[in-house]
């Protein structure tokens, strides 16, 4: 099982950047690692994935803007967000999957850390 501890959520104006992190336990190394989030009022959207040798996929809605990252010796992945919108506003979610960053089927998740970004 991999527990997982997400931070670096925070209020942020329009255009600006976060970074948020996740922390990961025990074998981490070789697992699919995803963000995903959730804003208000709406149903979980998947984000972007890394696979353990760090190929990347990302949702359109953030393409261009997002970076995802993973640092195994650190246990760790990263979600650098550049170029933030309103409605980039949600919980984001760290997650451990299987399969490739095509088409993964996630099985541990983290508690969330909140991102809000004013207008």
């Amino acid at each position: 099982q991999v527990q997982l501890v997400e931070s670096g959520g925070g209020l942020v104006q329009t255009g600006g950047s976060l970074r948020l992190s996740c922390a990961a336990g025990r074998g981490f190394s070789g697992n699919l690692m995803g963000w995903h989030r959730q804003a208000p009022g709406k149903r979980r959207e998947w984000v972007a994935s890394i696979s353990s040798g760090s190929i990347t996929n990302y949702a359109g809605s953030v393409k261009g803007r997002f970076t995802i990252s993973r640092d195994n010796a650190k246990n760790s992945v990263y979600l650098q967000m550049n170029s933030l919108k309103p409605e980039d506003t949600a919980d984001y979610y760290c997650a451990a999957g299987s399969g490739s960053i095509f088409r993964s089927t996630w099985f541990e998740w983290g508690q969330g850390t909140q991102v809000t970004v004013s207008s």
